[in-house]
């Protein structure tokens, strides 16, 4: 379609990454304890409204996943931008890249911490409750806020974006990383009063997400340190040889 073969071998491995490393950051330390009191402040009510199923944060919701959104497909376009520049230098910055990425998963699988990664970034929501306009700002700042728990997936899935040098693919890549983030967080507002319960039971085990953060992110780097996802593109054609003629 237009003559761009977005959905193909090397595109799906990279995106099932991508869509992972969303729904952990949904589900982050950094994230998922905000998500109640955000869908009260947009929806202009009080959490007892929420749990109560008075007020509805579904609209104020979706404005506020299309800012964030807005601002990941922008970063997925200008580091495709740069993609062949990058691809020039491709296995030096793919080690780079690699070696960073593992290093931050090491930090979340607990064997050693990175101060900086600790702190939580709070943002200043301003006076825009209530609001689909407000919504979407807020949608804005917090993608620009770079929490430290979102910080290292969007990371890698960048690096990924900018390996392949393709501005269709790079842009998509964020788009499917946002989806994993933007449709749990929509979720939530649409069912509050279940999610609200749901997600006090989920953080019981931020330890074990940490955990599985770090790991993404060591097999994140590990793949772009060793060009993985290119022989994992081999494999996929090879088994499934019709992924060729999709686009």
């Amino acid at each position: 379609m237009f003559g761009i073969d977005l959905i193909d071998a090397a595109f799906l491995p990279a995106a099932l990454v991508a869509l992972v490393a969303g729904l952990l950051s949904f589900l982050s330390p950094c994230v998922l304890p905000i998500v109640p009191p955000y869908l009260a402040y947009m929806g202009g009510v009080s959490m007892g409204d929420l749990r109560e199923g008075r007020g509805s944060a579904v609209l104020p919701a979706l404005f506020f996943v299309l800012g964030l959104s807005t601002v990941f497909l922008l970063m997925g376009f200008a580091a495709s931008a740069f993609g062949q520049f990058f691809l020039s230098n491709q296995e030096l910055f793919g080690r780079i890249a690699g070696a960073v990425i593992i290093g931050l998963g090491l930090h979340f699988l607990g064997l050693y911490r990175i101060p900086i990664l600790d702190r939580e970034a709070r943002l200043d929501a301003g006076e825009q409750g209530g609001s689909s306009l407000g919504a979407y700002v807020l949608g804005l700042a917090f993608a620009f806020g770079w929490t430290p728990c979102i910080g290292p997936q969007l990371g890698a899935i960048l690096s990924i974006a900018a390996q392949g040098g393709d501005l269709a693919r790079g842009t998509g890549l964020l788009a499917v990383y946002a989806a994993g983030l933007g449709i749990p967080f929509l979720l939530a507002a649409i069912f509050i009063q279940r999610a609200i319960g749901v997600m006090n039971r989920i953080k019981r085990h931020m330890g074990l997400i940490e955990k599985g953060m770090g790991a993404l992110l060591v097999i994140v780097g590990l793949l772009l340190l060793t060009n993985a996802f290119s022989a994992i593109s081999f494999w996929l054609l090879e088994t499934f040889p019709g992924l060729a003629q999709l686009g």
